[in-house]
């Protein structure tokens, strides 16, 4: 028998573009009433017109806005991020919410945890939820650790003997015992990030919803957070898991929702999902890097274009065992020494998990001056990669902040080749994802 714990009809979020509000409360009660008997603005002057205030209906209005599209639309001043979104979420189901950035994710879960209100639709939720959206969500910073557990227990409704009885736990499990008296507002991301997951995985939350967060922790504590949630769903609560990391979500998730450009573009199994994500992923067929809105950085330096070589022309695709080329154009205007940037190639498989990297860290660059306008090349002899498709992820830093990172910059199809000179073709199944350029030799023990 179905028991959904979240029910999610016509969900509808728009945004305003540009100012907010008129000024005052009373002008804007005033435009509010206004608009809902579908009168004009009584602020606008003689011969003026508000484009994202109309005298029509709420429904025609919402129809105009482009609801019933595909796409994000933006009417006027007015950008919708979700629209039309329908699904159900069954007690002790572990849902994995998947899209690449600015598809919805973050705006859907702040949503069902009550940090923001729909536009239009319903969302029925049974039970406490616990969110962690961003982090220290939830904390107040200037009190301390043990202080703010108390805090969003009481929060979560539980009373102090509850929260004593988990406690130590959630010390134990953040790590922070000698900071817990502490004021928060002195921990690190890590230590911040830490704590407040601990809180709201113990903390017995009938659902508990994870943001993209979880990557300010380290490899160590990302894995112990996979198996808190694990724990979690084999109570018999309910997960809702956001992640980039296709491992994770295929591991810890039996099913998965793909957000598209704020749409649902597939509910159902995990497995469907991630193949429906991927092959949804919006890989340039030319090589233009500078349209790519989906980046994040500070712009020092950013990407605008790159090629593959195999020093002596363009290729399409990557022999293995071949030489190649990737060059990086880029454009910057604040950096002129090299030694303030640093850049790096991922190669990803289809899952997310990383399989190499490529970091100018650990090469010297002979020049010293830097090119406001130019290329970057990283050069690799013997491409180590077996047949298929992988995907890369461009990423660089200058003076320490990030500058520019592309999420699925680009995919590298392989082809099958010799790589170690033996006349055979290496088998994937038997050496893996990656070869290894290697020898052999036997030698005699002396007597």
């Amino acid at each position: 028998m179905s028991n959904p714990v979240i029910s999610v009809e016509n969900l509808s979020k728009s945004y305003r573009l540009g100012q907010i509000g008129t000024g005052t409360f009373a002008n804007d009660l005033n435009v509010w009433w206004a608009k809902v008997r579908g009168k004009p603005n009584p602020l606008l002057r003689i011969g003026e017109t508000d484009p994202t205030f109309t005298a029509k209906s709420a429904k025609n209005a919402k129809e105009e806005s482009g609801l019933r599209g595909s796409k994000n639309q933006e009417d006027g001043e007015t950008i919708w991020a979700l629209k039309d979104i329908n699904f159900t979420v069954e007690q002790g189901e572990v849902l994995g919410i998947i899209g690449k950035n600015g598809a919805g994710k973050s705006t859907l879960l702040k949503i069902l945890s009550r940090v923001t209100a729909p536009t239009s639709g319903k969302v029925k939720v049974k039970g406490r939820i616990a969110s962690l959206l961003e982090v220290g969500t939830g904390f107040h910073p200037e009190l301390t650790g043990r202080e703010n557990i108390y805090l969003n227990g009481a929060i979560l409704g539980m009373n102090r003997r509850e929260i004593d009885r988990k406690f130590d736990e959630i010390v134990d499990f953040a790590e922070v015992e000698k900071f817990i008296d502490t004021p928060v507002k002195r921990y690190s991301s890590g230590m911040y990030v830490r704590l407040a997951f601990a809180v709201a995985a113990h903390l017995d939350p009938e659902i508990l919803v994870v943001d993209e967060v979880l990557a300010v922790g380290d490899a160590a504590f990302q894995k112990k957070c996979l198996g808190k949630m694990g724990e979690v769903a084999k109570e018999g609560r309910t997960v809702l898991f956001v992640s980039h990391n296709m491992a994770a979500v295929s591991s810890l998730c039996n099913n998965g929702l793909v957000l598209q450009t704020g749409c649902i573009s597939y509910a159902g199994s995990t497995e469907r999902a991630i193949s429906e994500y991927i092959s949804n992923q919006s890989m340039p067929s030319e090589t233009l890097l500078s349209d790519r809105s989906d980046r994040t950085g500070n712009g020092a330096i950013r990407f605008t274009r790159y090629l593959l070589w195999n020093r002596e022309s363009k290729i399409s695709i990557v022999q293995c065992g071949s030489p190649i080329e990737i060059i990086l154009e880029y454009e910057s205007k604040e950096l002129t020494q090299l030694s303030d940037l640093k850049v790096a190639i991922v190669f990803s498989d289809s899952l997310g998990r990383r399989l190499s990297t490529c970091s100018m860290e650990h090469n010297i660059v002979a020049q010293k001056k830097f090119p406001t306008i130019g290329q970057i090349i990283c050069n690799i002899d013997r491409f180590p990669l077996l047949h298929g498709r992988y995907y890369v992820l461009l990423w660089s830093s200058v003076n320490g902040q990030p500058a520019d990172r592309i999420e699925n910059a680009f995919y590298v199809d392989v082809a099958e080749g010799d790589f170690f000179g033996s006349g055979k073709l290496p088998r994937p199944e038997y050496h893996g994802s990656f070869l290894i350029d290697h020898s052999w030799r036997i030698e005699e023990i002396a007597k």
